[in-house]
């Protein structure tokens, strides 16, 4: 695939091996601006690639540094996560300048960008998280209109579980043990519950902890033949 390097000055040393994949959306009107502010010196934040909405990618930190994209954040016991991660950007208005669907030219180029990265660093599918998962109390990046489901099918991110969901009826407290379990931070229990409907139940995403939430964890933490979580 086509990569055109936009260098960014905003890198350092890893701390650690990569093991991640963190999806974020740019949050800015323009691709322009997004690339301007990540390659800005005083702004100091930075991502690994950028994906326009016209299937464009950029390369601005090369992965073998640690770039400045997640912020305080927490994964899976992982606290630096900038040092385990690669992090994609992704050109969207967000949640404050006119949030909508990303289009089809921008998925097409975003699929294969993640399945290299995914293959080059032996990254597991539950590891492709979104901003939002890594710092619910923060971020709501890439957000409930983020295809999870095109990356889900090609194996690249694990799917939202639909089939045999059986409710365990667990408190809340229950709920939560497992949720931290699953790697979420659960410091904020509601923002904690808003982030997993966000990635798995994103149609109703409203905090409560309900049997369809429960019965999608539980799925998610049972076994699978092929040894992901």
């Amino acid at each position: 695939m086509d990569i055109i390097a936009r260098p960014s000055p905003n890198h350092d040393e890893r701390a650690a091996p990569v093991s991640m994949i963190v999806l974020h959306y740019t949050g800015m009107p323009t691709c322009e601006g997004a690339l301007d502010r990540l390659c800005s010196p005083e702004a100091k934040v930075s991502c690994h690639y950028l994906v326009d909405e016209d299937g464009t990618v950029y390369s601005l930190v090369d992965e073998e540094r640690r770039a400045w994209h997640a912020g305080k954040s927490f994964w899976r016991g992982i606290r630096d996560v900038n040092s385990a991660s690669i992090g994609i950007e992704i050109v969207n208005p967000g949640h404050e300048f006119g949030y909508r669907p990303f289009p089809d030219e921008q998925v097409a180029a975003l699929i294969p960008l993640v399945a290299r990265i995914k293959d080059r660093h032996g990254i597991g599918r539950g590891n492709v998280v979104g901003h939002s998962d890594i710092a619910p109390t923060r971020k709501e990046d890439p957000g409930e209109l983020f295809p999870w489901e095109a990356l889900a099918k090609r194996r690249l991110a694990l799917p939202s579980p639909t089939r045999n969901l059986i409710d365990p009826y667990w408190s809340d407290a229950a709920f939560l043990l497992a949720l931290e379990r699953f790697g979420y931070d659960v410091t904020d229990s509601w923002k904690a519950t808003i982030a997993f409907q966000r990635r798995f139940r994103p149609d109703r995403v409203d905090g409560i902890i309900d049997g369809e939430c429960r019965a999608k964890l539980l799925a998610l933490l049972l076994p699978r033949p092929q040894g992901e979580p």
